[in-house]
């Protein structure tokens, strides 16, 4: 079931487009949206003739909390850095709609924070639910990499830090192998950062980002793939004036 689910999320990531939105209060507290939406184009060279025999009608909205709440036997069970973790997500929402009628299938998590460093990392919000829910261990878990946050008043920074160096080798090795598999394919598959802050930017790391022209949001895309292959391209560093 475990692997099952990675492969799942593995073929949806491929064909989706993400977008990470942020918006920065002079406080330094905010809210943060990570949305995304499947490509239809791009699903159905994955999935050929299956595609149109697909019959799912899903739209959910909770609170990780109602999962924290629902399943406390089994969060009961957990030791107490698995508890920190999940505690972490407790006021994330979610929404999630999947209609093969409609070929709409989006997902949506959000959160509210007083300070950047408590941001969960919100792509694995769906699959710590489903851990909590079928009892899974989150040492089974095939995450490489983190994804957090943190702004001193100045500087904002968005930290992507390797946490499993084999685990990354062999994902790199897995998309090499889809990717050769699937030459000629064109997937939309991508991951757009917009950020909006209280004050002018001054500078940012990365110079393909492109700043507003009051220049107190900005944007930033990048190909799933390459953030999979290399998780740390991800980094970002904003200073504000």
């Amino acid at each position: 079931m475990k692997k099952l689910f990675a492969f799942l999320s593995f073929i949806i990531i491929t064909s989706c487009q993400i977008t990470e939105t942020i918006h920065l209060n002079p406080d330094g507290s905010g809210i943060i949206d990570v949305s995304s939406i499947r490509d239809e184009n791009s699903y159905l060279q994955l999935t050929g003739g299956s595609y149109s025999n697909e019959e799912i009608f899903k739209d959910t909205t909770y609170v990780f909390n109602d999962y924290i709440i629902k399943y406390a036997e089994n969060f009961s069970k957990l030791p107490s850095t698995e508890k920190a973790m999940f505690n972490k997500y407790k006021d994330v929402r979610v929404y999630t709609k999947e209609s093969s009628f409609e070929k709409e299938y989006k997902s949506t998590f959000t959160q509210d924070f007083n300070k950047a460093e408590v941001i969960a990392d919100l792509y694995k919000t769906a699959a710590y639910a489903a851990d909590l829910k079928h009892n899974y261990a989150l040492s089974a878990e095939e995450y490489y990499y983190d994804v957090s946050f943190s702004f001193d008043g100045k500087t904002f920074k968005r930290i992507v830090k390797i946490t499993d160096q084999e685990q990354l080798k062999k994902e790199q090795k897995r998309i090499e192998n889809f990717k050769k598999k699937n030459v000629g394919s064109n997937f939309l598959h991508t991951l757009t950062l917009q950020y909006y802050f209280p004050r002018k930017i001054k500078s940012v790391s990365n110079p393909k980002a492109i700043i507003s022209d009051d220049k107190q949001s900005l944007q930033l895309a990048f190909q799933i793939f390459d953030c999979q292959l290399n998780p740390e391209t991800g980094n970002l560093e904003v200073v504000l004036e």
